[in-house]
C-alpha cells in the first residue's frame, strides 16, 4: 500500500541532500522554463533532463505510474476538445497549411495542428516528473524551516509543510473508504460498467470530505492546545543549510529558465518555434 503513496521518502541521493527551498525554487524555474516556451527542441530536452532527474532521485515508475495514466488520460482529452473547438489553430500560429486530409468540412487535419497539439502535450507531460520529484523527495519540515529562514511567517511555511503531509492522509482515506464500499458489495473494479464506476466514485467523495474536514479539526484544536502562533518565531527541529550542491543546482535551473527565454527571443523571434517556415 505505501508504495502507491505519494508520500516523502528518505533516501542517501544528490536530490534527497538538497535543502527543500532548493528544490521548491528549482521547480517553479524549471516550471516556468517550460510554461514560457514552445519550442519543442528545448521541452523535449527539459523533459528528458526531468526523466533523468527521477532516475537520479530513485524514484520508481511503479510509484507515480497511476498518476502519470490518470494525467496522460486527462491530456488525452484536452487534446481532443482542443481540436474539436480550434482545429485551425496550428495555421493560425505558423501562418501556413500543410493539409493532410478531411475528417469533415469544419474539420481539416493539417501538419500545423498536429505539431501544435504535440508541443503542448509534451510542455504538460515534462512538468509531471518535476513534481513528483519534489513531492518525493522534500521533506515537509525542512523546506517548512527553509522558508521561514528566508523571511515567510512561519504560520504560513507550516501551512505549506501541512499541505504536503496531508496528500498520503487523503489517499489513505480514500483507499480506507472504497475497501469499505467493495466489503458492502460494490463493485469498483474494472470489470463493472465505467457508468457504474463513476457513480459509486462520487459516493466515495462525501465520507471522504467529511473524514477531511474531521481531520482539520483535530489539527487546529491540537495547534491551538499547544499554542501555536502565539509568538512572532518558533524554533525547527529539521533544517539544513545552503551547500556547494545546493547553488549549483539553482545555477543550474536558472540557466535552463534563461535558454528558455532566450531561444524564444533571439532565435524564434517568439515564443513559438516554427518549422515550416
Amino acid at each position: 500500500m505505501q508504495e502507491k503513496l505519494i508520500l516523502y521518502t528518505s533516501d542517501e541521493t544528490i536530490i534527497h541532500r538538497l535543502s527543500g527551498l532548493t528544490k521548491l525554487i528549482s521547480f517553479l524555474l524549471l516550471t516556468s522554463a517550460v510554461m514560457y516556451t514552445y519550442d519543442i527542441r528545448v521541452i523535449s530536452g527539459i523533459l528528458v533532463f526531468s526523466f533523468f532527474l527521477m532516475r537520479v532521485a530513485k524514484i520508481k515508475f511503479a510509484r507515480v505510474k497511476l498518476m502519470f495514466a490518470y494525467v496522460f488520460a486527462f491530456l488525452v482529452v484536452n487534446e481532443i476538445i482542443t481540436f474539436l473547438f480550434a482545429p485551425t489553430e496550428g495555421v493560425k500560429i505558423f501562418g501556413t497549411e500543410h493539409l493532410l486530409f478531411y475528417i469533415s468540412k469544419n474539420y481539416p487535419v493539417t501538419l500545423e495542428q498536429i505539431f501544435y497539439q504535440t508541443t503542448k502535450f509534451l510542455k504538460y507531460i515534462s512538468v509531471i516528473p518535476l513534481g513528483m520529484i519534489f513531492l518525493f523527495t522534500t521533506n515537509p519540515s525542512e523546506l517548512a524551516s527553509s522558508l521561514n529562514r528566508i523571511g515567510v511567517n512561519y504560520k504560513i511555511a507550516y501551512s505549506f509543510a501541512l499541505t504536503l503531509r496531508y496528500f498520503p492522509d487523503i489517499q489513505r482515506a480514500y483507499t480506507d473508504i472504497s475497501l469499505a464500499q467493495q466489503a458492502r458489495g460494490i463493485d469498483l473494479s474494472y470489470k463493472a460498467k465505467l457508468k457504474d464506476r463513476f457513480k459509486y466514485a462520487l459516493l466515495i467523495l462525501i465520507p471522504l470530505i467529511l473524514s477531511s474536514l474531521e481531520r482539520v479539526e483535530k489539527i487546529s484544536n491540537a495547534m491551538d492546545l499547544r499554542g501555536f502562533g502565539k509568538y512572532k518565531k518558533r524554533t525547527w527541529y529539521t533544517t539544513k543549510k545552503f551547500t556547494f550542491e545546493d547553488y549549483i543546482t539553482l545555477g543550474i535551473s536558472g540557466l535552463i529558465l534563461f535558454i528558455s527565454i532566450a531561444v524564444g527571443v533571439f532565435v524564434n523571434n517568439g515564443r513559438f518555434y516554427n518549422p515550416f517556415l
